[in-house]
Order: structure tokens, then C-alpha cells, then sequence
């Protein structure tokens, strides 16, 4: 999936410096490769004229400097979706020296196909066979030096999770020169005399074989047509009229031929190199694994990672325990107290004084929400989420609800950023470019705005609304509707259909703590170093607010709203902060009920509204700046009016009924 990465200096590359880039499938483990080669040395950002994120590293292997490049997933050179597009420009327009192709060895039959159209790309390939240690707990054998021999190009076997490989195949990306002759892949006798009959027609300097360009044309594709025909000049127009022709004759079963014999070639390759057990061995995690993603047992096995990991870790421990130390007993009784008489010994102007310690100080108001709230709440989520992660269970969610996600437009592959979402909405909205359509992400960017709630918020809810019976089980009842109520609308008003979806599935294994601790130190620090300016920002913006009056004007305009969803006035100081942070204004009820001033009605209304109240500046930059201006606005203003029109119902609702009286 992708995920956050901070931006960290990146050892400059020297002149002789090498390039390599690692391809292949999702989920095979390049990314994991990235990191053992390139340790802390990391830039992401999007690929050019794309919303594609590709990482880069640099590497120092026994003297010679390399560029490293964690290409997107790529299920081919014939590519689909846009991250194998942008894969794919890497290959052909940054000329790696070494291109290693990371696959899975308990599927290696099926993803050989993409080492062979690599080879007869003309590319400088490394295989790197990894996960074999779980290859091998299945039963599976591998001669890795027969299938050397067979494609002639260096083959290495890897458990890259558990370091193993990593030494060879630093070895092998400093050694490689294109010494090995690489195999020639040939097809049946007609396919044969039409890839020849284009190459002939072929005169342009390119980065991939005339072989290689033959095959992509003659599959139509436009991005490689275009880039023939600057190439070709004034040849380009009798090699189109070949192409159109060929592709005329055989359009109803080039793409299926061309497939078949593909797959008889890996059928021949892998005759005595892949061996498996006539009885095939089940490990546990592949027990685990199936009923994962079995209905019957998967809905069960949700429930019990959500009680155990949302519910009573970031919920009960996070928002809960480590709360009620850090803000009641350091802040309030300790701190708090220590610094306000401090700074008023060294400030003597009362005005400046409220800026750091009043009731909206950046200290007492900011800081205090920051670090007592936010930081242990979204602490335990992102351990949790990195725990998650690196036991492998996302895909297998993914293809859990794919089934019903498909009723909101959406598949089983936004299911990671919507459980982002309850990290970090705006980390969530980024992560929304992974899906492969335009109609997704937008459809997932407003589930995510309205209906999605932050961990911050989410735990400071739960911690508020659990010591009344019933209302938690309102508020997320009323979510889980809305989310489905709004999701299928989209789907029906958003022109287009959700795209058919399919997932490589990593292995189930045990996290490794080192893994996990740095996942969720790499979010902390994201998340970190964007929320506490903006709570800083907040503090100084409503201090400003407070001594010009326009605070309290602002609050008095709202308090009609309020008052019509039946909150008092001083709810709006909570939908106020949660402009800023949805988390803040989370914050801002629980300083409320803390005074008493709301009862459990009032206090799951405003917590309902809040949630789907708007999103807050750093999610809506982002919203503007992967959906543009346009869209963000009116999800922007679409999620206000529904919000305040929900609180509406759900207040009138709970009259009439008399729950929560």
C-alpha cells in the first residue's frame, strides 16, 4: 500500500553513480528490498505530471554509489492502471543499469511471464526469487540454478522480510555487467513473421528491444505508438499501416494467443525447476490466511481485531489511560500551573500572556491538546495499524469487503485508505491516488470527509460517549448508515463502474518489532510535524479572535445552528476548533463535558455532527490539491449542509423516542 514516508536528505549522487530500479508485482516485498538497500536515505514524491508517489534512495555498495528507484506495482510492460505506467516510464526514459525484478516464489509460474517480456526487453535483469522461506514451508522447491541457465540472466533466492538475500543481491547489482547472454523467447512460426515484419519497419534509437516495441504495438498500445511514431520521423507512417494491418487481421485473438504462448514458455521454463509436494503442506498462517478472507469467518475475526485493536487499545488504553495521565495529571495538576506562573513572572502584559497561557493559549490550549489528547490516541492507532500491516492482514481485508465496497463504486483496494482514515483523514485522502480510477477517488475522498473519523477524534469520542449505555452504540450506528446511505448514492450519480479488482497476497507471518516501530515512528513524525503547527496556528488564530471580538462574533452567529440541533451555545467553540482539526474539536467536547455542560443526548448529537462537520485545513488542501479546487469545494460544502442536517434528524429522532433521556 501506499504509505507516508517523511522527506529526509538524500546522500548526493556523484557522476559515476549507477541507477537500478526493482519491479514487480504489489505486495512481493520491493519495498522491503528499497529499505534494506537504502536504509534512511529516502525521497518520495509524485512522478511527474502524475499522482503517483515513487521512492528514491542512495546507496554506497563496496565503493560504488547507487541511485535506487521502488518503482510502483506492475503486472506488465503492457500496462493498465497508472502506477504501471509510471513504472514503466521509469524503464524507458531513466535507463537503469540494473533492473531487478522482485516476484513471489509460491506464485513464480504466474509472475514469470513479466520476467520474460523484461528479457526480451533488452533490459539488465536480476531475478530476485523472495519469499522463499515461506515457499519452503509450504513444501515448494526451487532449482534456482536451472532457472538461471534457462532465462540467462542471475537469479538469487531471497527472504527479503528476514534479511536473507540482501548480501547476494548487493553482490550481483555491483557485479552485473550484461555478462550473462540472455535467452531468446520464440513464438509460433505466424507471430514470429509479424513481429518481424514491424521490426523491419523499425529504425529509431530506443530504450527497449525493437522486439519488445513490436509486441506493445501490436497489443495497441497508444503511449508506445506515440513514442514510436517521434522516434520513426517520416518512417513512422508505412510501420502504422503494418501495425494496422496485422492488428486488423488477428483482432479477434492476438491479445489471447500472444497470452497462451506466454504461458506455455513459463510452463517449459519451470519443467523441473518448480516442485511442489503431492500433498501440499498447510501451514498455519495459511489456515489464518483463508479464513481471513472467508465471510463466514472473516466478519468474526474483523469484529475481534476491532474490539481488541480500536476498541480497547487505542480506544480504552490509548484514550482512556494514557489520556487521563498525560492531560489530567501532567497538564492540568502539573504542568500547566508550573508554566502559566512562569510565564506570567516574565511577561508582565496580561494580552501576551494569553496568547501562551490563557484560555486559547499556544502552551496551555494547544500544546496541552497536542501532546495530553492527540499524540497518545493517535500513538496506539498507528502501532496498531503498523502491527496489522506487517502481519499481512490488509490484503486480505481488501478482499473481504471487496464484495460490498463494490455497492459505493469503490473495491476491496480502498479498503486501506479508508482504515488509514482512522489514523489520519488527510494522510488517507493521499493515499486515495493508489485507486486506479478517477470515480474512486472521488468517491472514497467524500466517504473519507464525512463519514471517516480521525483517530484522535475517534478515541476521544469513544472515551466520551462509552460512559453513557446506548450512545456509542448510536453514534456509530448512525455513521455506518450514513456511510452506506452516501456511498451507494455516489455510485449511482458518479458516472462510471468500479474497475475489476485482484490483490497479491504477502504472507501471513508475526510482525517484526523492528518493523512495526518503524512504521509507526515514520507516521508519528508525519503526523506529528503537521498537526502541531496548525494546533499552534489555531491557538494564535482564536486569541486573536478572542481580543478582537470576532471569536465571540463567530460564535454567536452559530449558536442559532446549535441551538436548532439542540446544543448550547457553547458547542460552537468545538465546531470551531474542529475547522482547524477534526481532532481539535474532538478535544474541544471533551473539555465541555468535562464542565458538565451537556447531557447524553446532546453530547452524541454534537459527537455525530462533528464527525461529518467539515474537514478540517489540512485534509481540504490536500482534497484541492488531488481533486482540484472544484471538487474539494463541493465536497466541502455538501459535507457541512449534511452534517448539520444529520444532527438535526438524529436530535429530533431522540426527542421523539426519548433515548438517551
Amino acid at each position: 500500500m501506499a504509505t507516508c514516508c517523511t522527506k529526509q536528505t538524500e546522500i548526493p549522487l556523484s557522476g559515476n553513480s549507477r541507477k537500478v530500479a526493482l519491479v514487480g508485482n504489489p505486495n512481493v516485498g520491493k519495498s522491503v528490498l528499497f529499505n534494506a538497500l537504502t536504509g534512511a536515505y529516502v525521497t518520495v514524491s509524485n512522478y511527474p505530471g502524475t499522482s503517483v508517489e515513487v521512492a528514491r534512495g542512495s546507496a554506497v555498495i563496496n565503493g560504488q554509489q547507487w541511485e535506487v528507484i521502488d518503482t510502483p506495482g506492475m503486472y506488465s510492460i503492457h500496462t493498465i492502471t497508472e502506477e504501471e505506467r509510471v513504472a514503466r516510464e521509469i524503464l524507458l526514459h531513466e535507463t537503469p543499469d540494473v533492473v531487478i525484478h522482485v516476484l513471489d516464489a509460491r506464485n513464480l509460474e504466474r509472475m514469470l511471464a513479466m520476467t520474460i517480456q523484461l528479457i526480451e526487453a533488452g533490459l539488465p535483469v536480476i531475478l530476485v526469487v523472495n519469499i522463499m522461506d515461506e515457499a519452503e514451508r509450504m513444501g515448494l522447491t526451487i532449482d534456482l540454478n536451472l532457472l538461471q541457465q534457462k532465462l540467462g540472466i542471475p537469479v538469487i533466492g531471497a527472504a527479503t522480510a528476514r534479511k536473507r538475500g540482501i548480501d547476494e543481491i548487493r553482490m550481483a547489482m555491483n557485479a552485473y555487467r550484461c555478462a550473462c547472454e540472455q535467452q531468446r523467447f520464440e513464438y509460433s512460426r505466424l507471430l514470429e513473421r509479424d513481429i518481424n515484419e514491424v521490426i523491419c519497419l523499425m529504425q529509431g534509437e530506443y530504450t527497449l528491444s525493437y522486439r519488445a516495441l513490436a509486441l506493445l504495438l501490436l497489443q495497441q498500445d497508444e503511449e508506445i505508438a506515440e513514442l514510436v511514431r517521434h522516434r520513426e520521423g517520416d518512417g513512422y507512417a508505412p510501420l502504422s499501416e503494418k501495425v494496422r494491418e496485422i492488428a486488423f487481421d488477428r483482432r479477434e485473438s492476438f491479445h489471447l494467443d500472444l497470452s497462451l504462448e506466454r504461458n506455455e514458455m513459463v510452463r517449459r521454463i519451470i519443467t523441473g525447476v518448480f516442485t511442489a509436494p503431492e500433498k501440499r503442506v498447510v501451514t498455519p498462517a495459511e489456515r489464518l490466511s483463508r479464513l481471513a478472507v472467508q465471510p463466514l469467518t472473516g466478519v468474526p475475526l474483523l469484529l475481534i481485531v476491532l474490539y481488541f485493536g480500536l476498541y480497547q487499545f487505542v480506544g480504552v488504553f490509548g484514550a482512556g489511560t494514557l489520556v487521563d495521565f498525560l492531560e489530567k495529571r501532567f497538564f492540568v495538576q502539573i504542568f500547566n500551573p508550573w508554566i502559566t506562573e512562569t510565564v506570567k513572572s516574565l511577561i508582565p502584559w496580561q494580552i501576551i500572556q494569553e496568547l501562551f497561557v490563557g484560555e486559547y493559549g499556544i502552551i496551555t490550549l494547544g500544546i496541552r491538546y497536542a501532546v495530553g489528547i492527540i499524540l497518545p490516541i493517535v500513538a496506539t492507532f498507528f502501532i496498531f495499524f503498523s502491527f496489522l500491516e506487517d502481519t499481512g492482514y490488509f490484503p486480505r481485508l481488501a478482499l473481504l469487503v471487496d464484495r460490498i465496497f463494490k455497492h459505493f463504486g469503490l473495491t476491496g483496494r480502498a479498503v486501506i485508505p479508508m482504515v488509514l482514515g482512522f489514523g489520519c483523514d488527510t494522510m488517507a485522502t493521499m493515499v486515495t491516488r493508489t485507486l486506479e480510477t478517477t470515480r474512486e477517488r472521488v468517491i472514497a475522498t467524500i466517504l473519507l470527509s464525512l463519514t471517516i473519523p480521525c483517530s484522535a477524534q475517534l478515541g476521544v469520542i469513544m472515551s466520551l460517549l462509552s460512559k453513557y449505555p446506548g450512545a456509542l452504540a448510536v453514534w456509530s450506528g448512525c455513521l455506518l448508515l450514513l456511510f452506506i446511505v452516501v456511498g451507494v448514492l455516489s455510485a449511482k450519480i458518479l458516472p462510471g463502474e468500479a474497475p475489476m479488482f485482484y490483490m497479491e497476497l504477502p504472507p501471513m507471518r508475526m510482525p517484526q518489532f523492528g518493523n512495526v516501530v518503524t512504521k509507526t515512528y515514520t507516521r508519528m513524525q508525519w503526523y506529528f510535524l503537521e498537526i502541531l503547527p496548525l494546533f499552534v496556528l489555531a491557538s494564535v488564530l482564536l486569541w486573536l479572535g478572542k481580543i478582537t471580538g470576532f471569536f465571540e462574533k463567530m460564535v454567536n452567529a452559530m449558536t442559532p445552528v446549535m441551538a436548532s440541533i439542540g446544543l448550547p451555545k457553547e458547542t460552537a467553540v468545538a465546531f470551531i476548533f474542529g475547522f482547524f482539526r477534526r481532532d481539535y474539536g474532538a478535544a474541544g467536547l471533551y473539555e465541555l463535558q468535562t464542565k458538565g455542560l451537556m447531557d447524553a443526548r446532546q453530547l452524541t448529537v454534537a459527537a455525530v455532527t462533528l464527525t461529518l462537520f467539515i474537514p478540517c485545513i489540512a485534509q481540504f488542501l490536500i482534497m484541492k490539491k488531488e481533486r482540484g479546487w472544484k471538487v474539494a469545494g463541493t465536497i466541502g460544502v455538501f459535507v457541512s449542509l449534511f452534517a448539520f442536517g444529520s444532527g438535526y434528524a438524529l436530535n429530533k429522532a431522540l426527542l421523539v423516542t426519548g433515548l438517551l433521556s
